[in-house]
């Protein structure tokens, strides 16, 4: 973190908008869950680094589904789900985050004897949810996903999910997975449904495809944040609208990377994104999966950007602005960071 002090980064109140539920599993969470079902996914530390190096996207959603296909019981996602808020608040200094959940990989409708009834996965999540604000001082919010991959049954599916079965604390409705092959379009009455519900539209778009991708999510999908929104760079047309109808962008700078979205840190579109006035928020996307951190990724903005300390104080506050936490939970944070800052 050139001219910053890391220790600056790492005691900043945060809030975190773009993190997946599974993907947030440490190396030590994967591990305790591979030794309790043995199978693909070694429970070896070191044989986990080499088994989280990403030759592309594709291998990334293949390695990610098997990690996935760890969490087998309600006992499982109540783990996962505490052990991934600690980490958040007592190694990251995240205050309020909106974790992305993606219910059918683990209810799997169309395998009944291998999934878990959706009720017991809200019961358990939720249940990690109340603990973790009462143990941790972390204040979590559910975003459901679509995994586009499954396509359209899935969709059904998790709308399903969101609008029978939704908990209170579930705030908005993703669509994630691969992007080629897997039009925005048709996705539409699923977001439309979800957003009658009152659910936040919030997919995934323009990260392994071009600037169309995000311009559908925004026509088709309601799109009020937008996941990645990499290639939007590509489309100064674009680019102003996001930036002229507050739209944020889920900025995932390491992500991108070791996903090949983009070719190197330095060549990543997030100083183009601040030049041309597009509201950013610094996120982690699979954290360990990437080798990375919140904190890190603050450190990685703050080098692309040039910051000093106020400038990503700034950034964490813009974080908190664009979340849909409660209010007296924005202002709460928005004091803590001034408080910590001088601001």
């Amino acid at each position: 973190m050139t001219g910053l002090r890391e220790g600056f980064v790492a005691g900043l109140p945060k809030a975190e908008l773009h993190v997946h539920h599974v993907g947030s599993a440490s190396p030590r969470i994967v591990s305790e869950l591979a030794a309790r079902h043995p199978g693909t996914v070694p429970s070896d530390l070191e044989e986990l680094r080499r088994f989280f190096e990403f030759r592309d996207f594709g291998h990334f959603i293949e390695v990610y589904l098997a990690v996935v296909d760890l969490v087998k019981t309600p006992e499982d996602i109540r783990y996962l789900t505490y052990e991934v808020a600690r980490e958040l608040a007592e190694a990251q200094s995240v205050r309020y985050a909106e974790l992305t959940c993606t219910p059918y990989t683990s209810v799997l409708p169309h395998e009944p004897e291998r999934g878990m009834p959706i009720e017991a996965y809200t019961e358990a999540i939720e249940d990690a949810r109340v603990a973790a604000e009462r143990d941790f001082g972390l204040v979590l919010r559910w975003i459901y996903d679509i995994p586009g991959e499954f396509g359209l049954p899935a969709a059904e599916e998790t709308v399903r999910f969101a609008v029978d079965h939704g908990p209170a604390a579930l705030v908005g409705f993703g669509l994630g997975g691969p992007e080629v092959g897997v039009d925005r379009p048709q996705f539409k009455p699923h977001f439309d449904a979800a957003r009658a519900a009152g659910l936040h539209s919030v997919p995934h778009a323009g990260e392994t495809t071009g600037p169309e991708t995000v311009w559908s999510a925004l026509r088709d999908l309601g799109a009020e944040r937008i996941g990645h929104g990499t290639s939007a760079a590509q489309d100064p047309a674009l680019l102003a609208h996001l930036a002229t109808e507050g739209i944020p962008l889920e900025v995932c700078p390491s992500s991108n990377v070791a996903t090949r979205a983009v070719p190197s840190l330095a060549e990543h579109p997030l100083p183009a994104f601040v030049a041309a006035g597009v509201v950013v928020t610094i996120n982690s996307d699979d954290p360990p999966m990437f080798g990375t951190t919140l904190n890190q990724e603050y450190g990685v903005a703050a080098d692309l950007l040039g910051l000093d300390e106020a400038g990503v104080a700034d950034l964490a506050r813009t974080a908190v602005r664009s979340s849909w936490a409660p209010d007296d939970v924005r202002r709460r944070i928005l004091d803590e960071i001034d408080t910590y800052s001088g601001g």
